[in-house]
């Protein structure tokens, strides 16, 4: 299916590569001739605007690089040696509607009269953060970017149709500019009342302000390993900001689209889970694993159901499998379900030959069973839940062959998706700590909030998104049973979780917070590959979660480090500057080629460590 859509978007490229700027040139109208609609409206439509195209987002970007990239999970069910090529890419164009909106929002405030200027300063300010934050997430895979000139077209004469290319480095001391000045904005008094036009934080500007300051500490993290003591006096101002920083569930940015809009309408195809990071969050018994990643078909009576056929259990099922005097299933052994139903597979491309792996690479063939003339195959590893992705889709449970048919049906929950959280700031907040920023608390105290905000936000996530199994297990007929193998947040866990060793910062403190980000951001849609080009994690040899080789014939693999850049054509009117930017950054255009993607860097990655490598103190 992947190669379809590989060559129908290859086709779509092509058509677009002969239109010009000039092309587009009528469609943008000068303001002044529009009958002015209702503003507020115009932040709402930019609001929605910062999560879009989010079908060639998971399917392309997360699923086919990001994830397998970072060992999240594999391209599918293990790696093939190509993997690391990357090919098609999709995600957000942000040039295409959120610019020209904003730049029209901002014009017309800026229009006004004196008086209903400034009580729309704190709406004019929200412009900021809505167009920052998808922004840096195409300037973590593609370096400089169109910004300071963008969409400017209807508001220059002569008209710009050729915007700069601003650098990495740039970018972020802009950003940094705006970011500070939006925040005392937010903060004004006697503004205008966004209520729920605001689908955010329904009118809340200090909220905006807020998640202004986590934009500052994304900016930050990214500068850790260029510009250490900026990032940690960015960290500093953060802390002692007017405004405070996002330190709770009702702080966290939730991007919402209602009952009609179901997420991605295909499959995004996510790939299985990495054994390495599914072995971690079970032995320490972390939750978020069952909001994260799905439950394998392999309940109790699917395990008995193999003892009637004769079938061998896949032996990481097996191990927990307690039977009776008769060799039937009598019970899970600890540490029962849910946790005995989820395990990755190893992610080096050599693994899948090897035959003692047959039981993570062969499950078309090794969980395939008869009983009663009914045959099925049955998924004995987890994958990456598509639940997170999108919510309009249905579920039917495992069962034996034959047996009772349940399902999921009809339930098509609003979509919420995790733009920015108090997690993920506390997880920073720790990080910075650790590195010499002077923050009042402890790096433990930042990281404990941090990791019990991250459970919290997940399994509201999973609730809200409607995942199955999360009230009970329903294949279950005794509902005892049925309960505890439900995947919602069971009362004590948070604190057992943080009682243990990987969870304790008196050693190997530094690795252990990048983790939790790792974790954290694996419910996001973008910052995880970032961290993982910043952190060096997963970190070779690490007695947590380890690196899993990349090997390929015994070699190791070289893996991108940015996405492709593609060649400029001198029909396209701002060529020049395309062919500028990537000679300034000295990067290859048009290549694929994993070991030039790696080697030609954006700019905050050039001093990060190697894959692998684990963190700079």
């Amino acid at each position: 299916m992947k190669k379809l859509m590989h060559i129908s978007l290859s086709l779509f490229l092509l058509a677009m590569a002969g239109c010009s700027k000039d092309d587009f040139a009528d469609l943008n109208t000068d303001p002044s001739t529009v009958v002015e609609p209702e503003l507020r409206f115009s932040i709402t439509k930019s609001i929605e605007q910062m999560y879009q195209d989010d079908y060639t987002l998971w399917f392309y970007n997360n699923f086919d690089y990001v994830f397998p990239w970072s060992q999240l999970t594999g391209a599918g069910l293990g790696n093939e040696e190509q993997f690391v090529e990357m090919g098609p890419s999709g995600g957000h164009n942000i040039y295409a509607s959120l610019f020209p909106n904003i730049r029209d929002i901002r014009a017309r405030i800026d229009s006004m009269d004196a008086e209903n200027k400034a009580v729309r300063r704190s709406m004019r300010a929200m412009t900021y953060p809505i167009l920052i934050q998808p922004a840096l997430t195409e300037t973590d895979n593609l370096g400089s970017r169109i910004y300071t000139e963008a969409a400017l077209a209807g508001y220059t004469n002569p008209r710009l149709l050729t915007p700069v290319y601003d650098h990495q480095e740039h970018l972020f001391d802009i950003w940094l500019e705006e970011l500070d000045n939006a925040i005392p904005e937010l903060m004004a008094s006697d503004q205008y009342n966004m209520d729920d036009q605001d689908i955010i934080y329904g009118g809340n500007y200090i909220k905006w302000a807020k998640f202004c300051n986590l934009l500052k500490l994304k900016i930050a993290a990214r500068l850790i390993n260029k510009d250490r003591e900026k990032a940690l006096q960015i960290a500093e101002e953060v802390v002692n900001s007017p405004a405070g920083y996002m330190d709770d569930l009702s702080d966290d940015f939730i991007y919402r689209r209602g009952v009609q809009y179901y997420g991605t309408g295909n499959g995004t195809q996510p790939g299985t889970a990495g054994k390495n990071i599914i072995d971690f969050m079970v032995t320490n018994k972390d939750p978020r694993v069952r909001f994260l990643f799905t439950k394998n078909h392999f309940n109790a009576e699917v395990v008995q159901a193999f003892i009637d056929t004769g079938k061998e259990l896949p032996p990481y099922v097996e191990q927990y499998v307690e039977k009776d005097e008769n060799g039937d299933f009598n019970s899970w052994k600890a540490p029962g379900e849910p946790w005995v139903r989820y395990f990755g597979a190893p992610l080096s491309p050599d693994a899948v030959f090897e035959s003692s792996n047959d039981p993570y690479f062969k499950q078309n063939e090794l969980n395939r069973i008869s009983l009663d003339g009914v045959e099925k195959t049955y998924t004995s590893t987890s994958s990456y839940s598509e639940r997170i992705t999108r919510t309009g889709f249905n579920h039917t449970y495992p069962t034996k062959p034959g047996g009772r048919v349940i399902e999921q049906r009809d339930n098509y929950p609003g979509l919420n998706v995790i733009l920015g959280s108090s997690a993920e700031t506390n997880l920073y907040l720790a990080e910075f700590k650790l590195l010499g920023a002077s923050l009042p608390k402890s790096a433990q105290e930042y990281f404990d909030r941090g990791v019990e905000l991250s459970v919290r936000r997940l399994d509201a996530l999973s609730q809200n998104n409607g995942m199955p199994y999360y009230e009970k297990d329903p294949v279950y007929t005794n509902e005892t049973e049925a309960a505890e193998a439900s995947t919602r947040l069971k009362e004590g866990e948070i604190a057992d979780l943080l009682e243990q060793p990987a969870y304790d910062l008196a050693t190997d403190a530094l690795e252990k917070v990048y983790i939790q980000q790792y974790i954290n951001f694996a419910g996001t849609p973008g910052d995880l590959w970032a961290l993982v080009r910043r952190s060096g994690i997963p970190k070779t040899g690490s007695s947590y979660l380890p690196r899993d080789p990349f090997l390929s014939s015994g070699a190791e693999l070289t893996v991108p480090r940015r996405f492709v850049i593609g060649t400029p054509t001198e029909d396209n009117k701002n060529y020049e500057n395309q062919v500028k930017a990537a000679q300034e950054q000295g990067f290859t255009t048009g290549t694929n080629n994993p070991n030039t993607l790696n080697s030609e860097r954006i700019w905050f990655d050039l001093e990060n460590p190697e894959y692998g490598a684990g963190p700079k103190s």
